[in-house]
């Protein structure tokens, strides 16, 4: 029987104990395709896994990682619409097609395996088919999954982003780099955010951000931000810091405007903690939390990105060997990066 390298997270505390192995290549069936992975990218969600972090479910030995994008390998019986070599993306809950999700049960990478691995059978649903003419890279494709649909969720997942509204980010990582490029290309208004001078001047000199906060420099970030918008507020946020941020932000909201709760990177303490109902109700803001998204919304994504030929940013991609895998989590988990850190699978 034939066989394949797969990784697996032998016990949760460290990414040291993701280990490889040899298994049998999965079998399909009537309603599966297999995919042969080509990317994965990492999120911080796979950190929290392995450091025993995560507040959802994580099966035992799992394989890591929810972000794949690759080539079908074989085509079920009863699968229409696809054929062997087609390129495709693995959306992150292959049972919520549409739809908010049902729940934490069905997330790869976590309550069930996921793509750090060279196959995976999957049913015909659960994947999204990339035109032949996207330039995308295998890297760029599965940069979309997580951090490309949050993010698309964000703006798009309730009330809709107009041209010309002004959106806030908070940090350079991979959700407010990929929000930022899909808020210019809709024609918003963008703020980011950094503790960081160089990646500030980076994010303004490559991805084209209209104004920037030195959120260290800067402690009260919120009044320069309404002092950018002429005092209204922003309509957007994408909230990445969590309890420790949301105050800040819900004063720079505008009267009415969306704040997508999506990271829990910035913890406040106990007796700092903001009366966020309050707050909300003194803005009339909408304050809502984004759990990735379904598959439609990944459709949706797709089709932007490869219409508009947008570039999702991929900052560094490492190689399928044991120590390659290490420096990645490494990498990931030291924060310098901006953008997307991926891994290529041969």
């Amino acid at each position: 029987m034939a066989t394949y390298n797969v990784f697996r997270l032998q016990s949760q505390g460290s990414h040291q104990n993701i280990k490889r192995s040899s298994e049998p290549i999965p079998t399909i069936e009537g309603h599966e395709i297999l995919l042969k992975i080509r990317a994965v990218s990492l999120n911080y969600r796979d950190i929290a896994i392995t450091k025993g972090q995560y507040p959802f479910p994580v099966k035992d030995q799992v394989i890591p990682c929810s972000d794949a994008a690759g080539e079908i390998f074989e085509v079920g019986s009863r699968v229409e619409g696809f054929k062997v070599g087609d390129r495709v993306i693995a959306s992150f809950d292959g049972s919520n097609l549409y739809g908010p999700q049902k729940n934490w049960n069905h997330g790869h990478g976590g309550p069930v395996d996921g793509f750090l691995r060279q196959f995976a059978a999957l049913p015909a649903t659960a994947v999204v088919k990339v035109s032949d003419e996207a330039k995308l890279s295998f890297a760029q494709m599965a940069g979309l999954v997580c951090t490309g649909v949050t993010a698309w969720n964000a703006l798009y997942g309730n009330i809709p982003l107009r041209p010309g509204q002004t959106v806030l980010f908070q940090g350079t990582g991979g959700v407010s780099l990929t929000g930022l490029m899909l808020a210019k290309a809709a024609g918003a208004r963008t703020i980011i955010t950094s503790s960081s001078d160089d990646k500030l001047e980076f994010v303004q000199k490559k991805y084209g951000v209209d104004h920037i906060i030195n959120y260290k420099s800067t402690p009260d970030w919120a009044a320069e931000a309404k002092k950018i918008t002429g005092g209204e507020g922003v309509d957007y946020i994408l909230e990445n810091g969590g309890s420790g941020t949301i105050k800040q932000s819900i004063e720079c909201i505008k009267m009415g405007g969306s704040i997508a709760v999506i990271g829990f990177l910035a913890a406040a303490k106990q007796e700092d903690m903001p009366d966020v109902a309050g707050l909300a109700l003194s803005k009339g803001c909408i304050v809502r939390g984004i759990t990735v998204g379904s598959k439609q919304l990944l459709e949706e994504l797709v089709q932007f990105v490869v219409t508009k030929g947008l570039e999702p940013p991929v900052e560094k991609t490492f190689g399928f060997s044991p120590e390659e895998v290490m420096a990645a989590y490494e990498y990931m988990q030291g924060g310098s990066h901006v953008g997307k850190i991926c891994i290529s699978i041969e």
